[in-house]
């Protein structure tokens, strides 16, 4: 759980947010020297927060390019941001250099044709001048993204782009004490919002009504910047698990999931599943169900440590044709599922069958990783749990402390009839 509060204080060291964007560019520029790269141009914002520290609105995060950063040798960081939000970063973010913050050359999803030529040429042009300015002209670029519109302005350019995003990956999967911390505060978020859950849920309310309850309980939370995602599933919506909400009225004796995916708090997110049902107990064939997807759980989970691979993981859950009658695992993308948490909801390690058993990955300390499972019925009803976990040197923690070892049951009622019901 949380060890401190979520606001800083003078007398009581908490979150050490310096020690941590520190921390989070060192790391980003000793993987960027490791794949031998002079320079790594991050477009993805989770990637631009992770070296630069800074924060950008909503409506620009799902937009790569609207803002962007590059990181040449070892310089400071330079960030590209929309338009004259910059000021803002310059008045607010005093670890960027002000002379670092430009603006950015934007094209993707809001240009196209001749205008996108003429965006990206400017784009690249100051891309090359800031890698000449800092001494890595013609070493390699590595990019986290790339728009078929840089491919042949890059080729013309004489810039030699490569892969990016691996070095950021295996930056980011590795968190200190700090994002430990947050990742903790996002657990604690994470139980305060499912315990909101079980007092608000009855039957009559409709799915997205859960959802907006929900929405606004979070929000609430000092520090909380989004909430990508609550997903409040009933009755024949949660199997197959569709991952949504609707305005399905949720009946007397229904089983619902809820799914924290993703909040952010302080950029931090969340991936966390719980299963109630709403006004009567469940069925002993439900409680069946569950207590076969949380021994799938609690396999993985007591499979986790430092040394072992995402292999060794994956392998405690069934093939999809073991569990469901699959033809291939692909079919059940995310129904036995492990992703990092971090800056990003799909940080490493990512874990599945579909490509755990033949591309494992390391366990390292510092990671943290959600692991998921989840079954059920055709079109009657499913279950779904998930928890959420910081790897240790010698141990694993838990930082999800929601009830889970039986369906969450919610004001039973005594006197169902079972008679005429499908």
């Amino acid at each position: 759980m949380a060890n401190v509060g979520m606001v800083g204080l003078d007398w009581q060291q908490r979150i050490n947010w310096d020690r941590l964007r520190t921390y989070r560019l060192e790391r980003a520029r000793e993987r960027m020297k490791a794949h031998g790269l002079g320079a790594m141009l991050c477009m993805y914002d989770e990637n631009c927060r992770y070296i630069t520290g800074t924060l950008t609105p909503g409506w620009n995060r799902l937009k790569p390019g609207l803002r962007y950063a590059l990181l040449c040798g070892d310089d400071a960081p330079v960030l590209f941001e929309q338009g004259d939000i910059g000021l803002h970063i310059q008045k607010h973010s005093p670890w960027i250099p002000k002379e670092n913050v430009r603006w950015s050359y934007a094209w993707i999803k809001g240009a196209a044709g001749p205008a996108s030529l003429q965006q990206v040429t400017k784009f690249t042009n100051a891309i090359k001048q800031e890698m000449k300015k800092r001494g890595v002209e013609g070493m390699k670029l590595g990019v986290d993204f790339v728009d078929i519109n840089m491919i042949q302005i890059f080729k013309d350019a004489k810039i030699d782009w490569v892969d990016g995003m691996t070095p950021m990956m295996e930056a980011r999967a590795v968190k200190n004490e700090d994002e430990q911390e947050c990742m903790r505060q996002v657990g604690a978020i994470g139980d305060a919002a499912h315990w909101e859950t079980m007092k608000f849920l009855k039957p009559g309310l409709t799915e997205n009504q859960v959802t907006a309850h929900i929405m606004e309980f979070l929000y609430n939370i000092p520090g909380m910047e989004d909430v990508e995602d609550v997903i409040v599933s009933s009755g024949l919506n949660t199997w197959p698990n569709w991952r949504n909400f609707s305005d399905r009225i949720i009946k007397p004796g229904d089983i619902v999931f809820m799914d924290l995916a993703a909040l952010t708090w302080n950029g931090y997110k969340s991936c966390y599943y719980r299963t109630y049902c709403v006004g009567k107990e469940p069925t002993q064939e439900q409680k069946d169900y569950y207590a076969i997807a949380l021994k799938w759980l609690y396999d993985s989970i007591k499979a986790v440590k430092v040394g072992t691979t995402t292999r060794e993981i994956a392998m405690k859950w069934p093939s999809a044709k073991e569990a469901w009658g699959y033809e291939e695992e692909d079919q059940a993308a995310a129904n036995l599922w492990g992703h990092g948490l971090g800056l990003a909801q799909y940080d490493m390690p990512v874990i599945s069958r579909i490509w755990s058993l033949d591309h494992p990955v390391e366990i390292k300390e510092g990671m943290t990783f959600a692991l998921e499972t989840q079954h059920g019925k055709n079109h009657q009803w499913g279950v779904r749990i998930e928890e959420m976990l910081i790897v240790h040197k010698d141990k694993i923690e838990i930082v999800s402390n929601f009830p889970v070892e039986q369906i969450t049951v919610v004001d039973p009622m005594p006197g169902y009839s079972s008679y005429g019901k499908l």
